[in-house]
């Protein structure tokens, strides 16, 4: 694929992207977090052009990785301010899919490198690695199914180092039998950590307040 072809099948992907203005979607969280013991939470998540984005739950914000399962992604698709790089095909899940690198052109991007992984018939971002400056590396891979034709996923899972986890207040360490009890910055320290949204609905460009977001 030429490097017109991969400007190409981006575009058609931020045409696709473009059309969701905004929408409140409903789901469950799992976080799974070395020695943390966190219960499965139902959340409400809000999002709205250009990147403004939350996930509240019951008894206040959730419990995420910083930087993590953000529009980051979202909001650098559709302002196309970077430089896109063909770096050919790779298979995913049993899919083969096409591998576009993303390099921001604004300086002041907290995005290094985005690796996209796209299913070109579909017009679906299937997997995004995704190197910052500030929140570290993450890993977010999508499931579509019912909201496929809104580009947006019934399922998105997240891996992260947990170095970079903002460890929440209230939040004890669980230690099987036997195990030394460690520090919190030594438990965390070069573990992964995983994060899942399973969706159940979503309400798209219905509009609501911007105090969501505060």
């Amino acid at each position: 694929m030429a490097a017109q072809d991969v400007t190409e099948l981006l575009k058609k992907i931020r045409v696709k992207m473009d059309v969701v203005k905004d929408y409140k979607a409903t789901g469950n969280l799992k976080t799974d977090v070395s020695f943390l013991k966190i219960p499965v939470s139902k959340v409400n998540v809000y999002y709205k052009k250009p990147d403004q984005f939350r996930i509240k739950k019951d008894g206040g914000i959730s419990l995420l990785p910083k930087g993590g399962v953000s529009v980051n992604l979202n909001a650098l698709m559709t302002t196309g301010e970077y430089v896109a790089i063909d770096a050919g095909e790779a298979e995913v899940g049993g899919f083969k899919l096409k591998v576009i690198k993303l390099l921001p052109s604004g300086e002041e991007s907290d995005i290094i490198l985005s690796t996209l992984y796209i299913d070109e018939k579909a017009l679906l971002i299937k997997k995004a690695v995704t190197t910052t400056r500030e929140n570290g590396t993450y890993q977010m891979e999508m499931q579509y199914g019912k909201f496929a034709q809104w580009g947006l996923p019934d399922k998105v899972m997240v891996t992260f180092n947990t170095k970079d986890y903002k460890l929440p207040k209230g939040v004890t360490f669980e230690y099987e039998a036997g195990e030394k009890p460690v520090s919190k910055e030594e438990a965390l320290k070069n573990k992964k950590g995983k994060v899942e949204i399973t969706y159940q609905s979503y309400q798209i460009n219905q509009g609501f307040s911007d105090a969501v977001f505060k």
